[in-house]
């Protein structure tokens, strides 16, 4: 509206519609207003007389952001007094025409237009797009004459080359929790221009970035020290391990950096030493290389305390910050009421920060806060607070310690990180991070936000799984059942699978809440390419075969990948006693059973050998425990209904079978589970079967070694596994559950 009422006082009221859209257009395409008075003048003199003008005039003033703006340049840039006659027209029309002259004589009106039109214009930047149209209909209608029958008909499509399904790639859908099939690669939806990021140097283009007289000069600074190369970091807090969320933040800092040339580093947080202990240091490095990534340099916090407390003395000296002595009580929420040491004069709290830095302050007594209020309301942050506790690093050196509102964007600007990448919940937090770092006059980077990735049936606080490890519901936090990245690792999920699962959930700025099926599913895709076939019987049933054609065992060789044989074979003894599943057996067929039973016989796979019932034994409670059986040689027997797994010679086991946690979506909310999460866990998350049986092959399998047992699922090897008793924890079931979908 400012613009209209400044274009009618030099206009009067003759202010025509052509004019007064490019006014609104301007209006609303520029993101700094003080800009906007500077732009309506050439509007209202009709210097700027087209969209195309206007759109090179804000290109302009956004990638100029001080004062003042060079009038000459810019009237250069967007064309202003530069008139095209229609002479000009014509000619440029003229030399594209008879360039293409061939073309158009032997494609007439099939041929592309368009292709006229943009080599015109390419030449008469800031000719009218009409005029030119009008010129090129013209001399196409003289060169070709008036359009005939075949002319009007459709030029037939020309079908496109299919790409084989290998070569397909995928788009990422994400709907109300639903994964589409259709995946783009991680780095593919993360490579140049896909995000809309800015590009390095180029921070002042961002809406909502303050720029200072001095951000110029020290973007030139930047840019000579990073060389232009994005740098990402991965900020964790060393307080508590990493969980199916972090994944997609790991995924995030360091795809982005490596789909677009770049390096992301890998800084803890460690601001808190109450909380810290070497052993999350650890997991969390141990995670990151885990999912495949190298950080280019391992950083800390602490690396930067001296630096940090020498700007806290700077941010006081100019007046933006101050010792307050209100209790954290006071100051939480909200609607805290103001503090009445915020005008306290400099020299004070300069003394008094110094007090607190030598530990003459007691823990709760004071705080330096910073002058400013955040976006959610929230005034004057704390910048540092008293904590006598030693700190992993840095030992008793300090007893005062920086928030993370402080030092998060202190460190991103000492390690000139170019894009911050945080979730969402971060963004009232984006003024603190420009504010502090103009207030000090340091390189100030960018913060972008997006969605939290959440998972149904599980809770990923730390205070949560402390309080399910303390009571007994699971053993620790790597318990196969939790979604931790450690469990998540125990439990056999590849890491390829997470990295997948995180691509297909997508770099969406939404919250995305998903169902742990679709995890399940980017499991089983990745173990069906990586995990051999093996064979085990989690419920034994004795098999003999009284005519077992061999004094001794025979080998059978069994395709590590049966859909691709050159992947290899393993062998497993096959001997005349074996064991089966004991529901792969009934005395009583019912109709539609098709496994072993009186008077049906199965083929044993790979052996190449039919076995059919002649004698079942059952012990004093008639419960069936053993069966004898003679076998056929498959090619002269009749086909069996049915192909059944065994083991033979085989080595004793473990098996853990795992199911969800919680019973309900959402165990943390009340509505939905009114006793707490704690009330709300499954009583068959975990079954053991502790006398399985499995064949021989994987008797030199690691912890983690994963392997697909045929029939049963996808299994992976347990660190609790000991010489002569291996322990395996069922990752996935071959299919997904209709009940859980």
């Amino acid at each position: 509206r400012g613009g209209s009422l400044q274009a009618r006082s030099a206009l009067g009221p003759a202010l025509d519609k052509a004019t007064g859209t490019l006014l609104y257009n301007t209006a609303a395409r520029l993101k700094d207003p003080k800009h906007l008075g500077f732009l309506v003048g050439y509007i209202a003199r009709r210097e700027i007389l087209t969209d195309l003008q206007l759109s090179a005039a804000l290109e302009y003033v956004r990638s100029h952001p001080l004062e003042p703006l060079d009038v000459a340049e810019f009237e250069r840039a967007c064309g202003v007094g530069i008139c095209v006659t229609p002479e000009q027209i014509e000619e440029a029309v003229e030399a594209v025409i008879s360039k293409h002259r061939a073309e158009l004589l032997a494609e007439r009106y099939h041929f592309n237009m368009g292709l006229l039109m943009g080599e015109a214009r390419s030449q008469l930047r800031w000719a009218d797009g009409k005029t030119i149209k009008n010129e090129v209909d013209l001399q196409v209608l003289h060169l070709l004459g008036p359009k005939t029958e075949a002319d009007l008909e459709k030029k037939p499509k020309v079908a496109k080359a299919r790409l084989a399904p290998a070569e397909k790639q995928k788009v990422a859908v994400v709907e109300n929790g639903d994964m589409g099939t259709e995946t783009q690669s991680l780095l593919e939806q993360l490579r140049g221009e896909a995000l809309k990021f800015h590009k390095p140097g180029e921070n002042y283009k961002t809406e909502g970035y303050v720029v200072t007289p001095n951000t110029m000069a020290l973007l030139k600074q930047h840019l000579a020290i990073t060389g232009g190369q994005v740098r990402t970091r991965f900020p964790p807090e060393p307080n508590g391990i990493l969980h199916i969320g972090h994944a997609k933040a790991i995924n995030f800092n360091f795809g982005y950096a490596k789909a677009n040339g770049g390096v992301c580093f890998l800084r803890y947080d460690d601001t808190n030493p109450e909380k810290e202990e070497e052993k999350y240091f650890t997991a969390i490095r141990e995670m990151v290389e885990w999912l495949g990534y190298q950080p280019y340099a391992v950083t800390h916090a602490s690396d930067y305390f001296d630096q940090l407390y020498a700007w806290a003395l700077e941010l006081i000296r100019r007046g933006q910050a101050y010792v307050c002595h209100q209790k954290v009580e006071e100051i939480k929420g909200h609607n805290p009421p103001p503090s009445p040491w915020r005008d306290r004069p400099v020299e004070e709290s300069l003394l008094l920060f110094e007090d607190m830095r030598k530990g003459k302050f007691g823990e709760g007594e004071a705080t330096l806060r910073m002058k400013l209020v955040m976006e959610d309301g929230k005034m004057d942050p704390v910048a540092y607070r008293v904590k006598f506790t030693p700190h992993h690093r840095t030992g008793d050196k300090w007893c005062i310690y920086p928030t993370y509102d402080y030092t998060h964007c202190l460190c991103d600007s000492i390690e000139h990180i170019t894009h911050s990448l945080c979730t969402k919940e971060f963004q009232a937090r984006r003024s603190s991070y420009f504010w502090l770092c103009n207030a000090l006059d340091v390189y100030c980077p960018v913060q972008w936000e997006y969605g939290r990735l959440n998972l149904l049936y599980t809770v990923v606080s730390k205070r949560k799984i402390i309080r399910l490890v303390e009571t007994g519901a699971v053993r620790d936090w790597d318990d196969p059942r939790l979604f931790t990245l450690t469990a998540l690792r125990r439990r056999g999920f590849p890491p390829e699978a997470i990295n997948n699962f995180c691509a297909r959930v997508g770099v969406t700025v939404a919250q995305a809440t998903m169902e742990p099926h679709l995890l399940e599913a980017c499991a089983r895709e990745v173990l069906n390419e990586q995990a051999p076939r093996a064979m085990a019987v989690l419920e034994p049933l004795k098999v003999t075969i009284t005519n077992f054609p061999a004094p001794k065992a025979l080998e059978v060789l069994v395709p590590n990948f049966p859909a691709d044989e050159s992947r290899g074979f393993h062998k497993v003894p096959f001997h005349q006693t074996v064991y089966i599943e004991e529901t792969d057996f009934r005395e009583e067929a019912d109709k539609g059973y098709k496994r072993l039973a009186p008077g049906q016989p199965v083929g044993l796979r790979h052996t190449g050998y039919v076995i059919t019932v002649q004698n079942v034994i059952k012990d004093i409670s008639g419960r069936v425990i053993e069966l004898e059986v003679i076998c056929t040689k498959s090619d002269v027997a009749e086909k069996p209904k049915a192909f059944i797994h065994w083991v033979s010679v085989p080595l004793a086991c473990e098996v853990r079978l795992y199911e969800r946690l919680f019973l309900h979506k959402n165990p943390e909310d009340p509505s939905e589970v009114p006793g707490g999460f704690l009330s709300d866990l499954n009583p068959d998350s975990l079954r053991v079967v502790h006398n399985a049986l499995v064949d021989s092959s994987v008797h030199s399998a690691r912890p983690f070694d994963k392997f697909q047992f045929e029939r049963l699922g996808y299994f992976s090897v347990d660190p609790d596994s000991e010489e002569g008793k291996m322990v395996f924890n069922r990752t996935v079931t071959l299919k997904e559950d209709p009940g859980k979908a």
